[in-house]
């Protein structure tokens, strides 16, 4: 449906064409394609074979029959022509040509349009989908209205980040601070995915608007990774090499959820693999020390990993000593400290922060 939609993003010249029917109170069905599977569904009509323009397209939309355009509807390839989709296709419409329309997308794979002038509405058909669209100016309020209520997932989940580092170092950390992180994550992502067919839709005109929610959930993503492979209970009772497979089984639990029971910490909590008699609010919670790692300045992931696996808790990685650390496969004497000034800096930023 993605491709079909940006053939008829506003500004394209179908899009043009498309409006200009409608404003004549005319209607239309639109064959994207003309390769030896649609010609085989059609009768009548006659070849045209010439340059698209929006012009054309009105007029010869006052035409009863199909328009088949080329599959990058640079042109109009038959006009006046009788589609036969088999009667057999399964339709949820009930006019004649939005049926039809339906019938051809779901036999043939390629997009459909159908103009209706009674309902003043474009209709998009690709295979199984439908999508109404929306005029521009319509679409582009939404966007903005989303785009808004980003902003404030945003903020929250930026505070809830600085509070859980802070609460990591004092080790006081409870089911409710993971959920207050993950939450709000979960909800940026989930709108920012919901926004992606609009985008499209809107085509050059939703660049800005694009940009714009890029910068809103950057970084989002990552942190929300590491939050769960810090606080995952790993179901064989050892963080072992299972830990990559639980994390992505948690991140399904979550992203399942209804928004309902997102906004339940304690469902949150059941998807990160905790028993329902840990699942209260107010359980205390250790992480693992992922997150607080990677962001210290060049450490792999491998080395990351290897320090967290031979610690097993960030308490006991922060009060390690350069000793301690040195005993790390890969870990030297230059890295331990690294390790440690930056702990400390880490600590002293996020309290600071938290408290300022």
């Amino acid at each position: 449906m993605a491709d079909a939609l940006a053939l008829v993003a506003p500004g394209r010249p179908l899009r043009l064409g498309l409006e200009r029917v409608l404003l004549a109170k005319r209607g239309a069905l639109i064959v994207i394609g003309d390769d030896a599977a649609v010609l085989s569904i059609c009768t009548g009509g006659f070849l045209i074979d010439a340059e698209f323009s929006p012009q054309r397209l009105t007029e010869l939309a006052k035409m009863d029959g199909a328009i088949i355009m080329s599959s990058d509807t640079d042109r109009i390839a038959r006009a006046n022509v009788h589609l036969m989709p088999s009667s057999s296709v399964p339709t949820s419409e009930t006019g004649t040509r939005h049926r039809t329309a339906e019938r051809v997308a779901r036999s043939i794979d390629v997009p459909v349009l159908s103009v209706s002038a009674a309902m003043g509405v474009i209709t998009v058909y690709r295979n199984a989908e439908k999508h109404v669209l929306q005029a521009a100016g319509r679409l582009h309020d939404t966007v903005s209205q989303s785009l808004q209520a980003i902003q404030r997932f945003r903020h929250r989940f930026d505070l809830a980040v600085t509070s859980l580092s802070a609460l990591e170092i004092e080790d006081t950390v409870t089911l409710a601070d993971v959920a207050a992180v993950l939450q709000p994550a979960e909800i940026l992502l989930r709108v920012g995915h919901e926004l992606e067919p609009m985008f499209i839709e809107l085509g050059d005109d939703g660049r800005l608007l694009r940009l714009q929610l890029g910068e809103l959930i950057q970084g989002v993503e990552p942190v929300r990774r590491l939050v769960v492979r810090d606080y995952l209970r790993v179901s064989s009772g050892g963080d072992g090499p299972d830990l990559s497979a639980q994390e992505e089984k948690v991140l399904g639990a979550l992203a399942r959820l209804s928004t309902e029971e997102l906004l339940d910490g304690r469902k949150v909590g059941t998807a990160l693999g905790l028993s329902p008699a840990q699942s209260d609010l107010e359980e205390s919670l250790e992480p693992r020390g992922y997150r607080l790692l990677y962001r210290l300045p060049h450490f792999s992931e491998g080395l990351v990993d290897r320090i967290v696996r031979h610690f097993a808790g960030l308490q006991k990685i922060m009060r390690a000593s350069v000793g301690d650390l040195e005993q790390v496969g890969g870990v030297g004497q230059a890295r331990a400290r690294s390790v440690k000034d930056g702990l400390s800096r880490l600590a002293e930023a996020s309290i600071l922060d938290r408290y300022t």
